[in-house]
């Protein structure tokens, strides 16, 4: 080990190093907040002027992170947002928290990561530790960080340490956090890995070190990808279950009580969020440079993206037995984003079931009391309907897409409109009006259904 790794471990024990997080969103922000919260002095770069102003003035634009904490972590005196990369000449441990979406063919789009390190090589100093948190293929690491670096005479585990450690956000999860989520890493080098775990220890309560950063990056592909491939099955179940007229919720509550062998995953209008819909490709991707096909990958994400499809048909077939078709009807979707009581779009399966209405002529609006407003595929901005029981009432159907918590189902399911529950979130309530996926539509008695709610 050299000058450059004591120096570092040392300004790590004492807390005396600056720390850096690029990328200020869902993952970056809880990260530097939890790292001012233990005592560092944090920089944190992010190019939206919007968020920079935003947190300078404590107020926070993530749901996991109160506004509260937020000014108490600009009061510290410790935390300073900025646009401007020339402040990585000041950071002595850098983590990279920036988007990796897909591209329009489904290829990993690395952009943003090439751009954090163009401006890494512009100002890092020596002797600092890089890592890499954004969720990407194995191979990333050392592909777009460590050979750059070393291009221009580095060497890593001496001039700079480098390591990958896989976010692992779970947005409004009250129960886990950044500091009490399990931090898998991995590290270039044996200084980098004792570095890494030695800093990310500070400030999160268990640290996973494992053997290099193609380990961690396939943990995390890992990790999505069984949840992909298990709700695509489950999925596929609930299409099977609706043709052969069994109940799939019911199925799985029954399954679900075998105490060993089996976890429920349960069925829904598609995928959201940053990680399950993007991750499996990333790896199936990369899985073809070695000339490997994942079928399991490619046939889940198939399933998965043909859900929003099949909560149309559905509708369209409910319609049917109050003689309607989807063209001219009014439909209300409910909710839009991708997962309970968060205001987050980011690949929300009921953007795709909204595009879709649409696109077969329907008059649809949507209500969700957190995401207020969406762009949709024209370019347009589509605003949430206000919370309006009686005009609920005059929608020919409304579409149940996200499960908030703070709906009140009872209210809702009183008004005798159809509705088409792609979360089992009417489960309360047994009326002939209300469907679910996963269940087949029998006929209804359209004047029996009224009287009943009546």
């Amino acid at each position: 080990m050299n000058n450059n790794y004591y120096k570092l471990l040392n300004a790590i024990e004492s807390k005396t190093a600056v720390l850096g997080v690029v990328g200020l969103g869902y993952v970056g922000l809880p990260l530097a907040v939890e790292m001012v919260k233990q005592g560092f002095r944090v920089v944190g770069i992010d190019l939206d002027a919007g968020k920079i102003d935003k947190i300078e003035r404590g107020e926070s634009y993530i749901h996991d992170i109160p506004s509260e904490t937020l000014a108490a972590a600009m009061a510290s005196g410790r935390f300073k947002p900025t646009t401007d990369y020339a402040v990585l000449s000041e950071i002595d441990a850098v983590s990279i928290c920036v988007p990796t979406p897909l591209s329009e063919n489904q290829d990993p789009d690395t952009s943003y990561i090439v751009t954090v390190v163009e401006q890494i090589k512009r100002y890092m100093k020596k002797g600092m530790l890089i890592t890499l948190e954004s969720t990407t293929y194995p191979g990333t690491t050392e592909e777009l960080i460590q050979q750059e670096l070393e291009k221009l005479g580095y060497v890593a585990g001496e001039d700079f340490f480098l390591c990958f450690s896989p976010e692992r956000v779970d947005p409004s999860n009250s129960k886990f956090n950044t500091y009490n989520t399990p931090k898998v890493i991995g590290g270039t080098t044996k200084a980098c890995l004792e570095l890494g775990t030695a800093l990310y220890s500070r400030y999160v309560q268990t640290v996973v070190p494992v053997s290099s950063p193609k380990v961690a990056e396939m943990s995390k592909l890992l990790e999505n990808t069984f949840r992909s491939v298990n709700i695509a099955f489950v999925n596929e179940m609930a299409m099977m279950c609706d043709r052969m007229g069994i109940d799939i919720w019911e199925v799985i509550d029954a399954a679900k009580t075998k105490p060993f062998g089996f976890m429920p995953f349960y069925p829904g209008p598609g995928i959201g969020g940053h990680c399950i819909p993007l991750d499996p490709m990333y790896l199936s991707w990369k899985a073809k440079g070695f000339r490997f096909y994942s079928q399991f990958i490619e046939l889940a994400q198939s399933t998965n993206d043909n859900m929003p499809y099949y909560v149309i048909n559905k509708t369209s077939k409910i319609l049917n037995e109050y003689a309607k078709s989807v063209k001219k009807s009014k439909i209300l979707v409910l909710g839009m984003a991708y997962k309970p009581d968060i205001a987050d779009l980011r690949e929300s399966p009921g953007l795709a079931v909204y595009e879709l209405f649409k696109d077969s002529g329907a008059r649809v609006d949507y209500y969700d009391p957190y995401a207020t407003s969406f762009r949709e595929k024209s370019g347009g901005v589509v605003h949430s309907v206000s919370y309006e029981l009686d005009k609920f009432k005059m929608y020919d159907c409304i579409v149940l897409v996200t499960n908030h918590s703070n709906l009140d189902y009872g209210a809702i399911a009183g008004l005798g409109v159809p509705i088409v529950d792609t979360r089992n979130a009417f489960r309360d309530y047994s009326l002939p009006h209300i469907y679910k996926i996963g269940h087949s539509v029998h006929p209804v008695n359209v004047e029996a259904a009224a009287l009943i709610v009546g």
